[in-house]
């Protein structure tokens, strides 16, 4: 499957977008209207008005099927926004591009697919309204001519549903959409920059608060917060200050105390605009300068969900959250929302790579990572081979499940013993420790109660072969684990030979 590519200007595209305030509406029977007569009229099981958000297309009216939420790399539709003609294709199982798309193997089982571009009066192509059938077919030049003229009708009623709009959140409509143009560019600029700034190898928070500090001056804000939540409690980082304004890091700091409206958003999924805090019933008195409030979830980093707090306080000239405002913020919100989802599937892909999917113990990878730097360092530490005896007589006499319960056993109680981050699995019936420097009769009681716990998995006879040494008998990764490996098997013999006086 091939995605397809971004168009040259996607950001003013997207803030394009955002201006209709039609992503995540409830239905509206206007542009269903629009799908039924598209379904009718070309004659096709399905019909679907999608608009195409920066990480995922949304259907605001989908007849024929339930829903046509995908992400973006799947969408067909990301492909019919990249030119002003319509995108036919007969018979998507011939396409390259299309042949193993989940929408083609799975449902709907797209075979046909014709979509015009909704073009904006600014010219941008923000969705398109499309019509699949689940089998090949072909259609002819009047179709397509009317499916262009259903697509311009649906574009008209955006624009007046965007007026609409614009009319009821403005006295002077005129004077704010001329206001809102003159920002567009620069908003863009603002949003292209978050989305850089996102794509950094940065600390998630500090990405974040760098991104709030950005979008804080283009929406004249007084302060911006960061809010990360930790169970029911949050803390409070401050991420933009305007420069003269009063200090409100009492408030910021009294916050977690204090709760008011922030402490009941932990969980919300939509933006909540304040203009006049005073007036919520669960405002703080010691909030007495804040003025407009806005909030903007910006999902979860690891489990801590997170939101924007923005803030202008009494007197700022900007008497109310604007509709650019509102459409900078969101786009913003959802830019770092998708990047520290990104970092989250990042980091559990690199955890995954350096830990043992059976124990949980750091794996080969990541300890063949940890000797090399502690040789390079200058502290000195011990390092303990160990190979688990009798495992193999567990998985021939008790099943093979009986032995990875062992292993299992094994290295918590290793990892228990030893501390955090000292115990990993090499692979097989082999696990190590590497920790401070320690003397070695220390190192085995630790490790002999950590199979002392195992024992207890087995009515097999088993055991632990531990080979020690410190850091200082060697002088490379290598050779250290040589005589580790050399000591270890010495005892293995030395205990084999006792098992077998023991048994004669």
């Amino acid at each position: 499957m091939t995605g397809a590519p971004l168009p040259p200007d996607e950001y003013r595209r997207l803030l394009d977008l955002a201006r209709y305030q039609i992503l995540d509406s409830a239905p509206e029977e206007d542009f269903d209207r629009i799908t039924r007569l598209a379904a009718r009229v070309l004659r096709t099981p399905v019909a679907i008005l999608n608009l195409v958000d920066q990480h995922r297309q949304w259907g605001k009216s989908v007849y024929g099927m339930t829903d046509s939420t995908a992400p973006r790399p799947s969408s067909f539709c990301a492909w019919t926004i990249l030119q002003d003609e319509p995108t036919v294709i007969e018979n998507a199982t011939a396409d390259p591009r299309f042949q193993d798309n989940p929408m083609v193997v799975g449902e709907p089982h797209i075979r046909l697919y014709a979509g015009a571009p909704l073009t904006t009066p600014a010219g941008q192509r923000i969705g398109s309204l499309c019509v699949v059938d689940p089998e090949p077919r072909t259609l002819d030049q009047e179709d397509l001519l009317a499916l262009q003229d259903l697509a311009a009708l649906a574009m008209q009623m955006l624009e007046l549903r965007r007026q609409l709009l614009d009319a009821e959140q403005h006295a002077n409509a005129q004077q704010q959409q001329a206001a809102e143009l003159r920002r567009t560019l620069d908003q863009a600029r603002i949003l292209e920059g978050v989305s850089r700034l996102m794509d950094l190898d940065l600390d998630p928070e500090q990405a974040t608060l760098s991104a709030a500090s950005l979008i804080s001056e283009a929406t004249e804000a007084d302060y911006t917060f960061l809010l990360t939540w930790r169970g029911e409690t949050f803390t409070v980082h401050t991420a933009y200050q305007r420069s003269g304004q009063a200090d409100l890091s009492q408030l910021a700091q009294d916050l977690p105390r204090l709760g008011g409206v922030t402490a009941t958003l932990r969980d919300r999924n939509e933006p909540l605009y304040l203009h006049n805090y005073s007036a919520h019933p669960q405002a703080l008195a010691s909030a007495g300068d804040v003025d407009q409030v806005a909030w903007v979830p910006l999902g979860a980093a690891g489990d801590q969900p997170a939101l924007l707090m923005v803030i202008r306080v009494k007197g700022n000239p900007v008497t109310g959250w604007r509709s650019g405002d509102r459409t900078l913020l969101e786009a913003t919100g959802r830019t770092i929302r998708h990047a520290l989802q990104r970092h989250d599937a990042l980091n559990q892909a690199q955890r995954q790579a350096r830990h043992d999917a059976l124990t949980g113990l750091p794996n080969r990878r990541a300890f063949d990572e940890a000797l090399a730097a502690r040789c390079a360092a200058t502290s000195p530490f011990t390092l303990a081979l160990v190979d688990l005896d009798g495992l193999k007589a567990v998985n021939d006499r008790e099943g093979h499940g009986q032995g990875d319960k062992l292993l299992q056993v094994f290295g918590r109680a290793l990892a228990a013993e030893t501390g955090p981050g000292a115990a990993y699995r090499l692979g097989g019936d082999e696990f190590a420790v590497l920790m401070p420097a320690e003397a070695e009769g220390d190192v085995l009681e630790r490790i002999d109660l950590a199979m002392s716990a195992a024992q207890a998995v087995s009515v097999q006879r088993t055991g632990a072969s531990t080979g020690v040494v410190q850091s200082g008998e060697m002088t490379t990764p290598e050779a250290l684990l040589a005589l580790a490996d050399e000591r270890m098997y010495t005892v293995k013999r030395r205990r084999q030979k006792g098992l077998e006086r023991l048994l004669t």
